[in-house]
C-alpha cells in the first residue's frame, strides 16, 4: 500500500453521547506499518475516538463523519461488519490486560481461542500459532508459559500476552488504548517495542498501530505521526518529529513544558515544574471561542470569539490557533516555573 493511501482514514469524526458531543470533528490517517499517536489530557476524547474506530462506542452513542479502513466505510457500522473485521483486519490492546484475560483458562488456551475465532483450524494448529505468537512478543520458554494461568504472569507478561492475542491473526491495524499505563519505564519501552516491531506470522512487516496515550515521551519515541486532542478536537497534528519538538499550539507546548527531564538538576532545588493552569472545560458548557483560551497565557480577546480551524502550516504540520503565526518560538517559554508556584 502506498504511503499516499492510508490504511485508516478518519475524517470529521463526531461522537455524541446524549446531549454531549465528546468528539468534535477529528481527522487523521494511519498508514500501513506506521504508528499514529493520539495524545492529550484525560477527557480530551482520545479513547472515545479509538472506540469509534473499533465500533465499541457506548450504547446510545451517535457516530458521524467517516472512518474508512482500506477504503471501506465503517463509521457507525453494525456487528455484521465488525464481526468480519475483528481479528482479521482490526485488533485491540486495552489498558488493563486482566479485563481481557480470563482468570480460569491458561494464557495459551486463550490465545488459541483467538485463532479459532477467526480461522477454522485444528486445535493443535491453534495451539502452535498461540505459542509462536507468545514467542514473537518476547515471552521466554513460550511453550511452557502458555500452560500458565494469567495470575502466574507478571504485569508486563500479561500485557505481552494480550499483544500476542492481537497479533496472532495478523491484523492490518492494532488499536492500543493506554497499553503501558502503570508499567515501569523499562516495561513501557519493551511493550511498545513489541507492538511496533513484532512481525506478523508469515510476514516481515508489523501491523499499523493507533496508539492512545498521555505519555508524550513514549509517543515521541515510537510514533510517526501525532495528533494532539483537547476538548474533543485536534489542536495540532503532524509528523511527531515536528509536533513534539517544535510545537505550534500553546496547548502542546504547555504539555511539553510540564514534563520533567532526567538531565535537569534536582527539581527540589529548582522549585515546581511549569504547569498548564486550570482544567479543561466541560463538554456540556464549551466556550464560544478557543476551548483552551481560559488556560492559555497567550490568549487575547479575539481568541474567545470564534473557535480556530485546524490549518496546515506546511509539511503536514497543522495547528488550530488564532495566534500561531505571531507567537515567538519556542512556545514552551509561555509556561514558566513561576506559574506553578
Amino acid at each position: 500500500m502506498s504511503i499516499s493511501n492510508p490504511l485508516l482514514a478518519v475524517r470529521d469524526l463526531r461522537v455524541s453521547v446524549g446531549a454531549v458531543t465528546a468528539v468534535r470533528g477529528v481527522s487523521f490517517d494511519v498508514h500501513a506499518g506506521r504508528v499514529t499517536a493520539l495524545v492529550g489530557e484525560s477527557g480530551a476524547g482520545k479513547s472515545l475516538t479509538a472506540r469509534a474506530v473499533l465500533g465499541l462506542v457506548p450504547r446510545g452513542a451517535r457516530v458521524a463523519g467517516s472512518v474508512r479502513l482500506d477504503g471501506e466505510e465503517i463509521a457507525g457500522a453494525g456487528t455484521d461488519v465488525y464481526g468480519r473485521l475483528w481479528g482479521r483486519r482490526l485488533a485491540y490492546v486495552p489498558q488493563d490486560a486482566l479485563a481481557v484475560l480470563s482468570p480460569v483458562h491458561t494464557v495459551g488456551a486463550q490465545v488459541a481461542a483467538a485463532v479459532r475465532s477467526v480461522a477454522r483450524v485444528p486445535r493443535a494448529e491453534a495451539r502452535r500459532r498461540a505459542v509462536a505468537a507468545l514467542d514473537r512478543v518476547g515471552i521466554a520458554d513460550a511453550a511452557r508459559r502458555a500452560r500458565c494461568l494469567p495470575h502466574e504472569f507478571s504485569g508486563g507478561m500479561r500485557q505481552r500476552a494480550v499483544i500476542a492475542m492481537a497479533l496472532v491473526n495478523s491484523p492490518d491495524l492494532i488499536v492500543a488504548d493506554e497499553p503501558t499505563t502503570a508499567l515501569d519505564p523499562r516495561l513501557r519501552e519493551e511493550i511498545l517495542h513489541a507492538l511496533t516491531t513484532t512481525p506478523r506470522e508469515g510476514d516481515d512487516k508489523s501491523p499499523a498501530l493507533l496508539l492512545i496515550t498521555h505519555d508524550l515521551p513514549l509517543a515521541a519515541a515510537h510514533a510517526d505521526h501525532t495528533v494532539v486532542l483537547y476538548a474533543g478536537k485536534a489542536v495540532e497534528s503532524g509528523p511527531t518529529s515536528q509536533v513534539l519538538t517544535r510545537p505550534k499550539s500553546p496547548y502542546t507546548a504547555g504539555l511539553l513544558a510540564s514534563l520533567p527531564r532526567a538531565t535537569e538538576p534536582r527539581r527540589a532545588a529548582r522549585g515546581p515544574l511549569p504547569v498548564v493552569a486550570g482544567s479543561p472545560p466541560s463538554a456540556l458548557a464549551l466556550p464560544a471561542g478557543c476551548a483552551f483560551a481560559d488556560r492559555c497565557p497567550a490568549a487575547v480577546d479575539g481568541c474567545r470569539v470564534a473557535e480556530p480551524a485546524l490549518v496546515d502550516g506546511g509539511g503536514g504540520h497543522a495547528v488550530a490557533c488564532h495566534r500561531s503565526q505571531e507567537l515567538p518560538a519556542p512556545l514552551t517559554g509561555l509556561f514558566t516555573e513561576e506559574a506553578a508556584a
